[in-house]
């Protein structure tokens, strides 16, 4: 048995020719056949009849769990995660950084073919030291979180060597490097999703089809995980 996660930046539903588009984006995530998404850079509006997050969900029979970070009049602004598993215990930890953008995570614990699974999805700052300081915060949580655990999203980390990726593969190992941005030709492994144990992880990669590459600015990850016992031919990782 296997499970499958995925990490999607969807810019708001905006693609590359300036169109919002919400169905192409359920096109996209329909096509990824996850378990377990996080979303980032959706909007959504929980006081009218056509609730985006919601219609994704119910169009796809997943649980929509909602992460705003900025909350709006119009319309609400932020992460979400879309799952088929069953979910235990939901956490909203805050993420934000004086005189920046706000930012958060969403932490939960689902039932999963890998056994109960600790997952936290986010999408960091901007600015190097915002980052770091955010890292930090979240390598506390999963120090304390018994394995299997996931930490997926849109880290904004543009650097290979910057000190927050370094930290993370002391925590999780080494999991590849996937461009995923620029979403027309992918230069920047911004969209992560890291796994402990690593023998979890049977294959990761970015999707990316020509619908893919015109919905949004990123291109989605996607992961398959799978049991060691079930993981002979995870090799090339």
């Amino acid at each position: 048995m296997s499970l499958v996660v995925a990490t999607y930046n969807v810019h708001d539903c905006i693609g590359r020719d300036g169109r919002y588009d919400p169905e192409r984006v359920l096109t996209i995530i329909r096509e990824l056949d996850a378990d377990l998404i996080a979303l980032q850079e959706l909007q959504w509006e929980p006081e009218v009849a056509l609730d985006l997050l919601q219609h994704f969900a119910s169009r796809l029979q997943y649980r929509a769990i909602p992460g705003p970070t900025l909350l709006r009049r119009n319309g609400h602004y932020g992460n979400a995660i879309l799952t088929r598993l069953p979910v235990r215990n939901i956490r909203r930890i805050d993420l934000s950084f004086p005189h920046r953008e706000p930012r958060a995570a969403i932490d939960l614990s689902v039932e999963s073919s890998c056994g109960p699974l600790r997952a936290i999805g986010t999408h960091l700052g901007l600015f190097p030291g915002e980052r770091r300081k955010q890292m930090t915060r979240l390598l506390s949580i999963l120090a304390n979180a018994h394995p299997p655990a996931l930490l997926f999203g849109d880290l904004n980390e543009w650097f290979l060597w910057g000190r927050p990726l370094r930290w993370l593969r002391n925590h999780f190992g080494h999991i590849p490097d996937i461009a995923t941005y620029p979403s027309i030709r992918p230069l920047f492994a911004l969209d992560r999703i890291w796994v402990k144990p690593r023998e979890l992880l049977a294959n990761i990669a970015a999707y990316s089809t020509p619908l893919a590459r015109e919905t949004s600015d990123h291109l989605p990850l996607r992961a398959v995980l799978k049991r060691p016992d079930s993981n002979s031919n995870s090799s090339g990782l």
